[in-house]
């Protein structure tokens, strides 16, 4: 855990979804989304090494979503298998650390203002807008599609520090699980936390304002 640099007090949080609250989807999960993608011998890595070639893209809102599966499938997709592929990628990104959730819980409760920025296309931004931890501790949820930039663009994260309200990057906490969102996070003055999976570190980071 690297948490810097140090300041007494917090007065607001900025926080990535997946790989902090969202869990990382499992090998079944992509062997779902493989076959439904009709994947040549149902091969994951070169399937894995497809979809991330033309995910940052779709992420930014530059690809509709039969643009990105037509990329990653090398040709357009029926309209019922785009359904099934666009669902299943949705969902396959929503399970959540109950941990994670316990200790934003706690923070809230303190009154801390919170700030999601994820890198998502419109249909997972669509869905997570919609959930009950989204709804109930985010003050506000920013994503890439709607943004049209990704992290680690500068762009991104002057949107969410603009969300948050404050007035000092130095008082607000940007956790992330990549290393190269947070050192751009500290080149922009803020706090960081590279999130590694621990959920003690998180509870850590914020003991200064709920403790």
């Amino acid at each position: 855990m690297t948490i810097t640099p140090e300041t007494p007090d917090l007065d607001a949080v900025i926080l990535d979804y997946n790989g902090v609250i969202g869990l990382q989807p499992e090998a079944e999960q992509w062997q779902h989304l493989a076959r439904l993608a009709a994947w040549p011998d149902n091969n994951i890595a070169t399937f894995q090494s497809a979809f991330w070639s033309a995910r940052e893209a779709y992420d930014a809102g530059q690809l509709s979503d039969l643009a990105f599966w037509a990329q990653v499938l090398g040709q357009h997709p029926g309209p019922r298998m785009l359904r099934e592929l666009r669902a299943a990628d949705t969902a396959m990104w929503t399970t959540t650390d109950d941990d994670v959730l316990a200790v934003l819980r706690h923070a809230h409760r303190s009154g801390l203002p919170m700030v999601l920025l994820s890198n998502a296309p419109h249909p997972l931004s669509d869905v997570l807008d919609t959930t009950d931890w989204c709804r109930e501790l985010m003050t506000r949820a920013l994503y890439s599609a709607r943004l049209e930039a990704c992290k680690p663009d500068p762009i991104a994260y002057q949107h969410a520090l603009e969300a948050t309200g404050a007035s000092d990057p130095r008082r607000v906490l940007f956790i992330d699980d990549r290393a190269d969102n947070c050192r751009t996070a500290r080149d922009l003055g803020l706090r960081t936390l590279h999130y590694t999976g621990q959920p003690a570190d998180l509870a850590a980071a914020l003991v200064h304002r709920t403790g």
